[in-house]
């Protein structure tokens, strides 16, 4: 009997600790979509409200049409889907390849070459924009949508090569040698056997650059001078910054720019959650 009201007990706690959490997460994703459906607002809410004043869908409406100064919503996104896509790319193409080399091959500076890309991952963001910055400025790629990819893709791989490393190092051996011994070049058995074993990690790679590329925009204000190049990250960071609108319109982008990483989501679900795993972090 008291094992019983033990588990009880422990089973109301445990209950009333999920909804503390689902409360704590739940309720201000309500509030944006709350500012988002309330045509009242003129400027910054005043007070906390459970429902729109006055509902409206209006307020989306304008969003799309004009969410910045010169570029609408379908504008705006494609720059981001370019920028971060691009760096997304980049990130699986540069990482895996490097990845392959630390995970297969025995070379002289491997372990420091490790312990180098480790280190780059920790350092702030900041720290790396001067010299990004001469770079891009030398190449003249400084305000193009290119040269943020590039921005981002340098920011991504660190935790790109580490991740898809340990990938491919959980892949056996025997599977590749069985390969050579059926006559598969290299490139074959890398592109044919491993990295197809390694395809949740490349897609954890894959969100994560896409991710960054797609949600920063301090970097992209540095980097970006043209109005015509601008992220929706770096349109919703201005409207809040440099102009007076009411925030219904911020929420409201806000929601959409979700939009797209949700779909994202739920098409990589599968290989995120269903076949992740991952490799022994060997050196």
């Amino acid at each position: 009997m008291h094992t019983r009201k033990t588990q009880l007990a422990r089973q109301v706690l445990t209950q009333l600790a999920l909804l503390l959490v689902a409360a704590f997460v739940l309720i201000p994703l309500w509030s944006m979509v709350r500012l988002a459906l309330d045509g009242a607002l003129k400027a910054a809410p005043t007070e906390f409200r459970m429902w729109p004043l006055e509902p409206t869908f209006q307020v989306f409406l304008q969003v799309w049409k004009t969410p910045s100064q010169s570029l609408s919503y379908p504008g705006l996104l494609r720059n981001s889907l370019i920028i971060a896509g691009g760096a997304a790319l980049a990130s699986i193409l540069l990482g895996a390849s490097t990845a392959y080399a630390f995970a297969r091959f025995r070379f002289y500076g491997r372990q420091t070459g490790l312990f180098a890309i480790l280190v780059g991952s920790f350092l702030p963001l900041v720290a790396l924009m001067t010299p990004l910055y001469l770079l891009l400025e030398i190449f003249h790629l400084r305000s193009t949508m290119f040269g943020l990819a590039l921005v981002y893709t340098a920011f991504s791989l660190p935790f790109g090569i580490w991740n898809m490393r340990a990938a491919l190092q959980a892949v056996p051996r025997e599977m590749e040698e069985a390969a050579f011994l059926d006559g598969a070049s290299l490139w074959q058995t890398f592109t044919r056997i491993t990295l197809p074993n390694a395809l949740p990690s490349i897609g954890v790679t894959a969100l994560v650059a896409f991710l960054m590329g797609y949600t920063e925009f301090a970097i992209g204000w540095l980097f970006i001078e043209r109005s015509a190049n601008m992220t929706l990250a770096m349109s919703l960071w201005g409207m809040l910054t440099f102009g007076s609108l009411p925030w219904s319109q911020l929420a409201a982008l806000a929601l959409m720019m979700s939009v797209p990483v949700i779909i994202i989501f739920l098409i990589l679900q599968r290989a995120l959650f269903d076949k992740l795993t991952f490799g022994e972090m060997k050196a």
